[in-house]
């Protein structure tokens, strides 16, 4: 069985048991590999060996860390070395020039790259002339499955309103529906969110939690140009809601094939809203085909077969 060490900016060492309620995709990943989580900034402190070692680039705050010997330290404990992407594939590009070139130079250094989307392939590959892994995005069911039965009225937006999230272009197609539209909390809030008509911010609440409220939901909306992981489409897609997204993320696109659109087309993203509203049967296609879809691509028995088969973990 390989042992798997994974390394972020977080300030804690250990596993991610089943049971934890902040089971977000990264966490579920951790817990299904079986990965012990370490620090980022003090992998040279490791005396356990490990056969493989992923780690995650910050998105920010990154001085102190180029100038850590981070691929000595993570050679030092780990037989084979990946980097995990965070974010969209450009991400490192709001760096410095020279901590561009540093982040550069670590991609080249790994064995091989994990990322989030087939469209990430090409561009990783293209870059470095790595072997690129896709790691599908994940949810563990264990705290999840037994959730009531509701009367579900209200639309979810998947996020704020800084360019990163595109939060305006879903405020503008949710209003289609004519109900209560709701927000999660989320790091880039800008000012003035809250005054915004009809918009709902939600408080602040760990992974449990957060799909408990999901599913008081009957629609999401999730128009955002930044294509990372797409835990918001495959959220829905888990509980059935049909989300309106853009092209480009994998979660979008195989669970909510009828609600994608090319980025920036809201006329169609209203159009499909309105569907969604007036035509039952449209919306119960919907529903079903994006909760086939999660168990066809993205159940953890496909992990499993995707990733830890990959590893020859048993």
């Amino acid at each position: 069985m390989e042992r798997v060490a994974w390394f972020t900016e977080g300030g804690w060492s250990g596993k991610i048991p089943r049971d934890f309620k902040g089971m977000r995709n990264d966490s579920a990943w951790m817990c299904v590999l079986d990965a012990t989580h370490y620090p980022i900034n003090s992998i040279h402190n490791i005396t356990e060996k490990y056969d493989l070692g992923i780690v995650t680039i910050p998105k920010k705050n990154i001085d102190m860390l180029s100038q850590y010997p981070l691929i000595e330290s993570l050679r030092a404990c780990c037989d084979k070395i990946a980097y995990m992407q965070e974010g969209p594939h450009w991400y490192f590009q709001d760096y410095s020039l020279d901590h561009q070139i540093w982040f550069f130079n670590i991609l080249m250094e790994m064995d091989w790259l994990y990322v989030h989307n087939k469209s990430d392939i090409s561009y990783y590959k293209g870059l470095t002339d790595k072997e690129c892994r896709l790691m599908p995005t994940l949810m563990i069911e264990d705290l999840i499955n037994n959730l009531p039965v509701v009367q579900r009225e209200s639309v979810m937006i998947g996020g704020n309103f800084c360019h990163w999230y595109g939060g305006f272009d879903s405020y503008m197609v949710a209003q289609e529906f004519g109900t209560g539209i709701f927000i999660p909390s989320m790091g880039r809030k800008i000012k003035g969110e809250e005054g915004l008509p009809g918009l709902n911010h939600l408080p602040y609440m760990d992974w449990v939690d957060w799909i408990k409220q999901l599913n008081k939901s009957k629609y999401g909306v999730h128009l955002m140009r930044t294509h990372a992981a797409g835990t918001f489409a495959l959220n829905c897609a888990f509980l059935g809601i049909p989300c309106i997204g853009y092209e480009g993320l994998d979660t979008q696109e195989l669970c909510h094939p009828e609600c994608t659109v090319k980025e920036g087309d809201i006329i169609k993203a209203k159009e499909i809203a309105n569907k969604l509203r007036k035509d039952d049967k449209f919306y119960l296609y919907c529903s079903n085909i994006a909760k086939e879809k999660y168990k066809e691509h993205y159940h953890e028995n496909q992990f499993n077969t995707a990733v830890k088969e990959q590893l020859k973990i048993s």
